[in-house]
């Protein structure tokens, strides 16, 4: 009988997780004690959730421990990426750079401003922005560069900063893979001319719904402000030319966060760190078993630089097929699962193959959105995306672990072990990767294992 557990042989891994939410359990995230539940509950009785007032707490509570100037918090990612568009002056005509494969927030909202967005490709090890494919995508019209901290490693930012500031461009960073990571020993965030992060209940920082700009930039903070938070948009503002405005919801947004959010997002920052701590140290772990083991590579940054990987959010392996003998990463997926390890093939499809951003007229222009105020036709830009267009058969997610127990992450290490020292029997009947792999969504927001 085969080893393998697709072919009749015992799983790797035998470990069934707990249903308490009390920490113990290695996967089921996020982390929810009294201390969260009371801080909600007071809130709720008072009837609190609409205000303000835990929000600002929470929002300077967020720059004391981040090193920024100034946090405004949003009911999403999303809000808090289009707030930081706004903020950066991006508008009708303009264009933003963004990595193609990335989730759709990253750049979607920038057609809400009539910009324009141009896809640049990605570094095939780190997942990120290429800062050697970035340059040559740089014209008179663009205005920020949107950097994604893509499953949570940390994007070149020494690179990309030296460009844009060549360019005087705007760079806007995307933390929502990344809070709280650091880049050479400053925190991820804190780099760019703003950043903004989605704090959903998925993400290592989840609050259970809701988004945060950050940023050093008054200006910047206060067009924030003006654009979806109009309560707060008074004639205080230091921004001269705000201030006649005071009051009025500039987009038309609202964009204020909850404070069952903000209530719960106090009390999880008090821990976040120390968990991440205890995630990291699980997750190399893992990776350090597996080194030298033929077709997988460890996506991870070198954590002697002064970066890390945050909380590891989404976590991906690399996939070497051609040390497998070619073995598809379908395949190879499928006999992990079968060892008990829910593994799938595949991160975020390429954007730039969206109809979304090809064909789509969201607005009613007449025309593509991507386009309609555009003065070129920047589909053309997208002929030389390779790395983003076959990535997904190259990358796989791993196990998230949220606990040190070298015990059971050595059963997933066995699983991958097992099914890479045994992958002459799964060529036979390997029916290869389909043309895409990955999707929009992809990654499953869920306490659960599978």
């Amino acid at each position: 009988m085969s080893e393998l557990a697709l072919f009749g042989g015992p799983k790797a891994v035998t470990y069934v997780g707990t249903d308490l939410n009390d920490g113990s359990d290695m996967f089921k995230w996020p982390i929810i004690t009294k201390e969260d539940e009371d801080a909600v509950l007071e809130v709720l009785r008072r009837g609190g959730m609409s205000g303000t007032d835990v929000t600002k707490e929470f929002e300077k509570e967020y720059c004391e421990w981040s090193g920024s100037k100034y946090a405004l918090g949003t009911c999403n990612g999303t809000a808090a990426l289009l707030a930081a568009m706004y903020g950066a002056g991006l508008g009708r005509g303009d264009e933003i750079i963004c990595p193609s494969v990335t989730y759709w927030a990253s750049c979607t909202s920038a057609l809400t401003l009539g910009a324009t967005v141009v896809f640049a490709d990605i570094d095939p090890l780190t997942l990120c922005l290429d800062p050697k494919k970035l340059e040559a995508k740089i014209t008179d019209k663009t205005k920020a560069i949107m950097v994604v901290h893509y499953l949570s490693y940390p994007a070149d930012m020494d690179e990309i900063m030296a460009i844009a500031k060549k360019h005087n461009v705007k760079v806007i960073e995307d933390v929502s893979h990344a809070q709280g990571g650091l880049y050479k020993g400053r925190k991820l965030g804190t780099i760019g001319d703003v950043a903004a992060s989605s704090l959903m209940a998925g993400k290592s920082f989840a609050i259970g719904e809701g988004g945060i700009l950050q940023t050093d930039d008054i200006e910047i903070y206060e067009r924030a402000i003006a654009f979806g938070t109009y309560e707060r948009f008074t004639k205080d503002f230091q921004t001269e030319y705000l201030k006649p405005l005071a009051g009025l919801p500039l987009g038309g947004h609202k964009h204020r966060m909850h404070q069952l959010s903000s209530a719960c997002g106090r009390v999880q920052l008090k821990h976040y760190d120390e968990r991440c701590e205890e995630i990291r140290k699980a997750m190399n772990y893992f990776w350090d078993q597996l080194e030298g083991v033929p077709g997988i590579r460890a996506h991870r940054v070198d954590e002697k630089t002064g970066s890390n990987m945050a909380g590891w959010y989404a976590a991906h392996g690399l996939y070497v097929p051609e040390e497998l003998g070619g073995l598809s990463v379908t395949r190879f997926c499928e006999a992990l699962r079968a060892e008990g390890a829910p593994i799938g093939p595949g991160c975020n499809l390429a954007l730039h193959t969206h109809p979304v951003y090809n064909v789509a007229d969201v607005y009613n222009d007449g025309q593509p959105t991507r386009i309609a105020f555009a003065n070129k036709d920047v589909r053309e830009m997208d002929n030389d995306l390779e790395v983003s267009e076959t990535i997904g058969k190259r990358t796989y997610n791993i196990p998230w672990f949220k606990k040190f127990d070298t015990e059971i992450i050595d059963q997933y290490v066995a699983a991958f072990k097992k099914v890479c020292a045994n992958y002459e029997e799964l060529l036979e009947g390997d029916q290869g990767d389909p043309e895409k792999l990955g999707g929009w969504h992809f990654f499953k927001h869920t306490a659960k294992k599978d």
